[in-house]
């Protein structure tokens, strides 16, 4: 674990302009740059990159973050990852806590288990390309064949084992590598008989797996003998550094383009995903030798929520496809399918067309997954009603995996209009299905709260979105949002002064000080923990500051809750100076100052935050007034208390339309 202390020495360290410029062009725009966003497409630059404060934002698709969350969005790492990369930027050593002697024999192993895989990849691209063996068998095969430049044959560094059963062992040994680590990630393999070690690979033309950092951590190889007792393709068996499980074939290559496109392309195996790079789609990934599983769908959702799966144009291609895609529905993801011509699979179709041909030929024939799959179906049912019975099963089983009830619904209508059967039906069956999945209980209590679930998610949805500091505060606003208006101007304002009329005098107030007093006077915390965190946060720089100092945003933007550290660079990012144009200025039209807009803002902020706050607590008084069991003491009580609210109610309604007016 990284110490807090090099953490911070490390966004001290950090210059976001130098970090952002290494992986996009900036382009300098007043005191901030600008560049197209590195996450998604874009023609005219929306990604802004603040030096003062600290931060990145695009104001297209919504990323924002600091030095170390660009690092970890763009390479997709962890945090102790992306802090050790920007450490070693700048020359600073990394202090961990100190590791129990397992912990450090574990990872000084797997270190190694790197350290073995990556020689070997180094001995196979070189043998492939300096033996005569290699050159003949592996590289004819990859260049000839498979129709391979040397570019891409570089790029995915693909190799050749010799045909001699120990030579890549005996070479390891020679080079100092010791046998356990050999055996360890499957490399050789060794003999019960006499105890020597053989090559696992050999004889074969060798494709690296890449982990997502860019890591060896396995191989491939596929025999090109005609040999049917031997399977065409081998893989490394599961090590340390290695679960096929959790990992995806060429998405360290693909990682990029998939952000950029919002969609991944799944194929089948490692010649497709070459094939298609060297066409020109690079969003391309494959489960290689193993049946789709849940992580790696969650591996993949880290970049896109949307797949689209290139079948072989085989009727068994696709049934195969078809079997682990309700995996990727019950993740909430959106799949779309392509079906290629009945005689070639992504690899040949590939090589037989230009990336424009093979994008072109992916929008036009893909289709959604539950459409596509009930159409095959009743294609296949055609007039057997009993076949047809079963493939309306087969169908509500899809759709059971949905998790969101307004996709599940929209393809029940869909299905039942393609399989021409009542609406009703589906939605009876596929609640009944859900109903045995999740267990009488949780359904019952699902099914009970399912219309208000909806519409909570709905109201919540817009109370977090709705840019107040944008279209102005609503008495009508949340509580919640209220809360996230003060930290804005506290965050963005909080060492400024304004006026404020009291009386037929004007008052100049800070910022900061008025809304802590505020509080503070009525003892109220913020309900939402997170705005809690930047308020208390603010108000312990701002006391060690002094009054009408600015509090540097690098206590928000680098945080060390990744929540908070988001939602202040998502506040700081804000836009909520209405930038006077030339036009205005040369017609003479008057246009709100910062003090005029602090002058209505803050004060008009405070008022509407405490009377909702009032409302919530004359709301939890009747309620507590239902309760039958109350004594005269209580009753009285909370009589008392209520009519005290509804004076301050009453008093803040009437300040409220003052500061409207």
């Amino acid at each position: 674990m990284i110490d807090r202390e090099t953490i911070d020495r490390v966004f001290a360290a950090a210059d976001i302009v130098e970090i952002v410029g290494d992986y996009v062009r900036l382009k300098r725009q007043g005191t901030n740059y600008v560049a197209c966003c590195p996450f998604h497409n874009e023609k005219t630059p929306s990604f802004v990159v603040s030096p003062s404060k600290g931060l990145f934002k695009c104001f297209g698709c919504g990323e924002g973050g600091n030095a170390i969350t660009f690092v970890m969005k763009h390479e997709s790492l962890s945090f102790p990852e992306a802090v050790k990369v920007v450490a070693k930027r700048y020359g600073i050593e990394i202090h961990e806590r100190e590791l129990t002697e397992e912990e450090v024999r574990r990872n000084d192993d797997r270190e190694s288990m790197f350290v073995v895989n990556g020689w070997a990849a180094d001995y196979f691209q070189q043998y492939l390309h300096e033996s005569d063996e290699g050159r003949s068998v592996g590289l004819s095969y990859f260049a000839q064949k498979r129709g391979f430049t040397a570019a891409t044959i570089r790029k995915f560094g693909l190799g050749f084992c010799s045909a001699r059963g120990a030579a890549m062992s005996e070479a390891a040994l020679t080079a100092g590598y010791k046998e356990e680590f050999l055996t360890g990630v499957g490399l050789s393999i060794k003999s019960e008989r006499d105890g020597h070690l053989f090559d696992r690979f050999r004889d074969r033309v060798i494709f690296p797996v890449h982990n997502i950092s860019g890591r060896i951590i396995a191989f491939g190889g596929r025999i090109l003998g005609t040999n049917k007792n031997v399977g065409k393709y081998l893989n490394s068996p599961e090590s340390p550094i290695y679960s096929k499980k959790n990992e995806l074939y060429g998405l360290y290559f693909a990682k990029r383009a998939i952000q950029q496109q919002d969609v991944a392309i799944m194929v089948e195996g490692y010649t497709d995903v070459i094939s298609m790079h060297q066409a020109g789609v690079e969003n391309v990934v494959a489960s290689s030798g193993t049946s789709l599983t849940t992580e790696q769908i969650r591996l993949l959702k880290r970049f896109t929520k949307n797949i689209t799966v290139i079948y072989d144009g085989d009727a068994a291609g696709i049934h195969a496809s078809i079997r682990g895609i309700d995996m990727i529905l019950a993740e909430g993801m959106n799949v779309r399918v392509v079906s290629l011509p009945a005689e070639d699979d992504p690899d040949s179709f590939a090589r037989k067309h230009s990336a424009d041909e093979v994008r072109t030929y992916i929008a036009d024939h893909e289709h959604d997954f539950i459409t596509f799959k009930a159409g095959l179906l009743m294609r296949e049912a055609q007039r057997d009603p009993i076949r047809k019975a079963q493939l309306i099963g087969d169908m509500v089983q899809s759709i059971v995996q949905i998790p969101d009830s307004i996709h599940r619904s929209v393809y029940i209508k869909e299905c039942a209009r393609i399989m021409d059967v009542d609406e009703n039906v589906l939605i009876s069956e596929v609640a009944r299905k859900r109903h045995t999945a999740a267990g009488d209980r949780e359904t019952q209590e699902f099914m009970r709260r399912q219309a208000a679930l909806i519409q909570q998610e709905q109201s919540a949805s817009v109370a977090t979105s709705m840019p107040l500091y944008k279209e102005g505060i609503r008495g009508g606003s949340s509580a919640e949002a209220l809360e996230g208006e003060l930290v804005k101007y506290l965050l963005k304002y909080g060492h400024l002064n304004f006026d404020l009329r009291e009386g037929r005098t004007m008052v100049s107030c800070n910022v900061a000080e008025v809304i802590f007093d505020d509080l503070e006077a009525d003892g109220l915390q913020f309900q939402n923990p997170l705005y809690n965190e930047i308020l208390s946060t603010y108000r312990r720089e701002w006391e060690l500051l002094g009054s009408g100092v600015e509090v540097p945003a690098h206590h928000f933007v680098n945080h060390h809750d990744p929540e908070v550290s988001k939602l202040a660079v998502d506040l700081l990012a804000s836009d909520d100076n209405y930038v006077a144009s030339r036009i205005w200025t040369q017609k003479e039209i008057h246009v709100e100052s910062e003090m005029e807009m602090l002058s209505a803002g803050v004060p008009r902020c405070m008022a509407l935050y405490k009377s909702k706050v009032i409302e919530r607590m004359v709301r939890e008084l009747n309620d507590k007034l239902l309760d039958e069991n109350l004594t005269e003491e209580q009753l009285s009580d909370i009589l008392q208390r209520l009519s005290k609210l509804n004076v301050a109610k009453v008093q803040l309604a009437k300040k409220v339309d003052r500061l409207l007016l």
